[in-house]
């Protein structure tokens, strides 16, 4: 997988400069230029270097696409809390919506128009606490499909489902308060919402399998919230 952070340096954009030497390419790209002065402070809490570099890394990458779809400058970009603490673009009229989502050291960014946006990204080798996460997640009949499979399948199709869900919930702003249980997603023949009470109705949704590197999962859900 390229780069540490699986970004690629066209994803940022750099700049190029003079190489010393024949066969030599350079780029130079200061990454702390990119974020506001909260951002500065937010990075400077982590305390462990990687974690601090990730979350530059991450933020001045979204930054650069947002500047890109806007055509404005990386740090001309005003991102606030929106509604449940949801980031966004300052002006609900760009009518641009964004999600990140990150797992083991990797990143992915999704930008949407006139529609909300949620990503999710996991490890398909992760091991989880399927009975739990299936108890407190999963709706009834998404449990009860897994009953006739084995142990890896039914891993590898909760975290599936859990892709989906999370998503979602990322979408609305819910998060972990979103009642997971309550919808019901179908993985077969196609990924689809079958249920689900407000916001989460099925005739307001679409979920895609995200095309992402070998040994990961992902899933993007796309909301048309209704016009308040």
């Amino acid at each position: 997988m390229p780069g540490k952070f699986a970004v690629t340096l066209a994803a940022l954009a750099p700049t190029g400069v003079g190489a010393p030497a024949e066969g030599v390419r350079l780029w130079w790209r200061s990454l702390a230029s990119l974020l506001s002065e909260a951002e500065h402070a937010r990075a400077s809490r982590f305390g462990r270097p990687e974690l601090r570099d990730r979350y530059i890394v991450g933020r001045g990458t979204l930054r650069v696409l947002l500047g890109i779809e806007l055509g404005i400058e990386p740090g001309a970009v005003v991102i606030v809390r929106g509604e449940r603490g949801r980031p966004r673009v300052e002006s609900p009229a760009i009518e641009l919506d964004f999600n990140v989502s990150h797992t083991a050291g990797c990143a992915m960014f999704a930008l949407a128009r006139r529609r909300r946006v949620g990503i999710d990204i996991e490890r398909d080798d992760r091991e989880i606490n399927a009975q739990g996460i299936a108890r407190k997640f999963l709706a009834p009949t998404e449990r009860a499909v897994l009953d006739g499979h084995d142990a890896d399948r039914a891993r590898r199709q909760i975290l599936r489902l859990w892709t989906c869900k999370e998503a979602m919930s990322k979408a609305t702003g819910d998060a972990l308060s979103a009642p997971f249980s309550r919808i019901e997603v179908a993985l077969e023949p196609a990924l689809a919402v079958i249920a689900g009470p407000a916001p989460y109705a099925p005739a307001r949704w679409q979920l895609y399998s995200a095309d992402v590197p070998a040994g990961f999962l992902g899933t993007l859900a796309l909301w048309d919230r209704p016009s308040t």
